[in-house]
């Protein structure tokens, strides 16, 4: 019996050994899938799955769970983000609304065409032939920095679509000049990342305390950036041109659903004196809420992704 048992022992003790050193190496030799592995992992784990739908030229890849019976809330991500900077705060969400997170065209798994145009009116457009699609009807919408513009400038131009809308960190409106903005005029992105210094300068941006992440899997961010240049930076100065940057100030008094603000305090992407002219500019809205939170930067929506949430919720639901 004892010797069956350490055997037994034995043989776990290689398995463990054995994976192990299928982790480790893929860590080294492919981190990439470490990191969609993750990610994926915590899809399922929410009840989130994933579909698509084909929308004129258009392929749009979605995450879709919750409660099927309940109103629908669509979540759209920033810029050089996809469905999944969203997950976060998602599992907070789904016990209460239809979740709906798509990849926005041009970005994740979502088509992405040659020489069209990704600015701030095409995706609008665009997102309306996926509202229709899905036969979602009245929606609920929630977008994150360039997210945030898109929902916005989709709640003026489809008022009877929109039952609420939330502006979380939202680009689209003035605020004032801060170290992003001056790189931006200096001709550097800080999006566009050579090396590990790179990422940790945008992660320093972009949260109030950022991820440790493994090195491999820091440099699985700047691979992206490398490949993804081109595209990137030509998006950037399309929703940056003076006819496009303040786009959606332009027609906050076109709003008439009831609007949310989420704004972090420490936000060094889009500053949160941007909640003035969001304030001056919606003068039809039924409603208007706002959420300032502390102890967090641009990414609200993962580093106080229960917050940001709570906050969507009681918006929302509550008369």
């Amino acid at each position: 019996m004892l010797a069956r048992f350490a055997w037994r022992l034995k043989i776990l003790g290689g398995v463990v050994i054995a994976l192990a050193a299928i982790g480790l190496g893929v860590y080294f030799i492919a981190p990439q899938w470490l990191l969609r592995g993750g990610i994926a992992w915590q899809a399922w784990r929410d009840g989130l799955h994933q579909q698509s739908v084909q929308v004129g030229d258009t392929r749009w890849v979605y995450f879709e769970g919750g409660k099927q019976d309940g109103p629908p809330l669509l979540l759209l991500h920033g810029f050089g983000g996809s469905y999944a900077d969203w997950l976060l705060a998602t599992k907070y969400l789904t016990g209460n609304f239809r979740v709906i997170l798509p990849d926005l065209p041009g970005w994740g798994e979502s088509t992405r065409l040659p020489n069209a145009d990704y600015g701030y009116a095409a995706q609008v457009d665009r997102l309306h032939g996926f509202v229709d699609a899905l036969h979602l009807g009245e929606i609920a919408v929630a977008g994150h920095s360039m997210g945030g513009a898109i929902a916005g400038l989709y709640a003026a131009k489809y008022p009877k679509g929109v039952a609420a809308l939330v502006l979380v960190d939202s680009a689209g409106v003035k605020f004032k000049e801060n170290v992003f903005v001056r790189e931006l005029k200096a001709g550097k992105s800080p999006f566009d990342i050579d090396d590990r210094a790179g990422f940790r300068h945008l992660a320093s941006l972009l949260f109030a305390d950022p991820p440790s992440l493994p090195p491999r899997i820091q440099d699985v961010f700047v691979d992206k950036s490398k490949r993804e240049r081109a595209f990137d930076d030509k998006v950037m100065r399309e929703i940056t041109s003076p006819d496009q940057r303040d786009a959606l100030e332009a027609k906050l008094p076109d709003i008439t659903a009831p609007t949310l603000a989420i704004w972090c305090m420490q936000d060094r992407i889009i500053d949160v004196s941007a909640l003035d002219a969001i304030r001056k500019g919606l003068v039809h809205a039924p409603n208007i809420g706002v959420t300032e939170l502390t102890g967090c930067g641009h990414m609200s929506i993962m580093e106080k992704p229960r917050e940001v949430a709570e906050s969507i919720s009681r918006f929302v639901l509550l008369p």
